[in-house]
């Protein structure tokens, strides 16, 4: 028996989140970080808290859906964090998808790919990071995903060359 779950398409209440982690991207990239935004949003509709990525303090686990996870589990009864929906720029890597599986946060939703995000970096001449390219199914296939969104995901790619080209985007991420 299977336990991927099945992806929804990504509808137009979804566009307007992830809009808001293109944003969160780009002010990660203005403020010195890597271009990467999330969202949380509970079953309400209602944001409950957004990040953007932080590694330019120093610390590579900055991200915004680790950050999303940590806060849920802290803020959030179980059946909360099952109900809500996370947003955000970029496919949840390796560590943020065990974070996410772990404290039963719901489905994702995603402008750009792991996969993607893997390739725009080999175009660029940059080398992998650390942790396999893997898909949020890869490591928790019983959390319904859904994205790439085409037209996001152009924007994406957009910020991770700036990111390259600024010198922020090392090979480690």
């Amino acid at each position: 028996m299977s336990t991927t779950v099945e992806s929804r398409p990504v509808g137009a209440d979804d566009l307007v989140h992830l809009r808001s982690c293109v944003d969160l991207a780009r002010q990660a990239l203005e403020a010195g970080d890597k271009p990467f935004g999330s969202v949380l949003v509970d079953e309400a509709g209602t944001v409950r808290f957004e990040d953007r990525n932080r590694e330019s303090s120093g610390d590579a686990t900055r991200h915004p859906e680790l950050a999303i996870a940590k806060w849920a589990a802290e803020n959030m009864q179980p059946e909360e964090r099952a109900a809500s929906v996370v947003y955000t720029s970029g496919e949840h890597c390796a560590m943020c998808s065990a974070a996410h599986a772990f404290v039963g946060l719901g489905r994702i939703v995603f402008a750009s790919s792991g996969a993607q995000y893997a390739s725009w970096k080999s175009e660029l001449g940059m080398e992998p990071g650390p942790l396999a390219p893997l898909g949020i199914r890869d490591v928790a296939p019983g959390i319904p995903v859904s994205g790439p969104v085409p037209a996001l995901a152009e924007e994406v790619r957009v910020l991770v060359e700036k990111s390259v080209r600024s010198g922020r985007l090392g090979n480690d991420g």
